[in-house]
């Protein structure tokens, strides 16, 4: 394979394993979370990965399409990978922050992980402002952190693919297009794996992250296979 198909072949199957083990990151709380009864973000796993990414990938995309931006320059490069990690960090941070307020001054619970007896970066017990027969509240330290390394990821990975496909000759709309049908499609075999909710790397489910990223890095694989036949006929 010509090397010019060869590194975005492998970056689009590198981002689509990025991609997976981010979501295991985000500490999703789903429907039980919204009524403040479980630790994390109100809202679906898929959701909250697809919002960060595509935050990551609209600031990738702003960044490569800024005047002599080179996509195949090296340093542009990085600083279109790291843009899109920022601006999901961003996304993500904000999404925390907000709900953490809602939580403890709109309903009034106390920030507490269910997954450990003591917050691992604060060392704050957690168990004891756990009210009976829910399994946390809110966006304790540990989860937030956790929150901000996934989004990290999540653009990064959102974002290599994003320059995989320009690389590859696809137009900046047709490239985001496809970008974000990645994202969903490694975000949502994430959501199989985690199956329901998670808190972030302290929960035990974050040591099912190996069979997300296998399964990612299968599918992205045969995705990059079929870009690359797209990329063939374009040029």
């Amino acid at each position: 394979m010509d090397i010019t198909l060869l590194i975005p072949f492998v970056e689009i199957t590198l981002a689509g394993a990025i991609i997976n083990a981010s979501v295991h990151f985000v500490p999703v709380g789903g429907a039980p979370a919204a009524m403040a009864t479980s630790t994390g973000i109100g809202t679906g796993t898929t959701q909250l990965a697809a919002g960060a990414g595509f935050t990551g990938l609209m600031a990738a995309a702003t960044i490569a399409a800024q005047s002599g931006v080179n996509i195949f320059n090296p340093i542009h490069w990085a600083i279109i990978l790291l843009s899109g990690a920022v601006g999901s960090m961003i996304m993500l941070g904000l999404t925390m922050l907000m709900g953490q307020l809602i939580y403890v001054f709109g309903i009034g619970v106390v920030p507490a992980a269910d997954k450990c007896e003591k917050d691992p970066i604060t060392g704050d017990y957690q168990k004891s402002y756990i009210t009976p027969g829910t399994t946390g509240h809110a966006v304790p330290t540990v989860c937030f952190i956790s929150g901000l390394i996934g989004a990290a990821l999540g653009g990064l990975g959102g974002a290599l693919a994003y320059a995989a496909l320009i690389q590859l000759g696809f137009s900046p709309e047709v490239a985001g297009i496809t970008a974000v049908g990645f994202f969903f499609m490694n975000a949502v075999l994430a959501s199989y794996n985690i199956g329901g909710t998670i808190e972030g790397f302290h929960d035990p489910k974050f040591k099912k992250i190996p069979n997300g990223i296998i399964a990612s890095f299968i599918a992205s694989l045969l995705t990059g296979i079929i870009v690359v036949l797209m990329a063939l006929g374009i040029n």
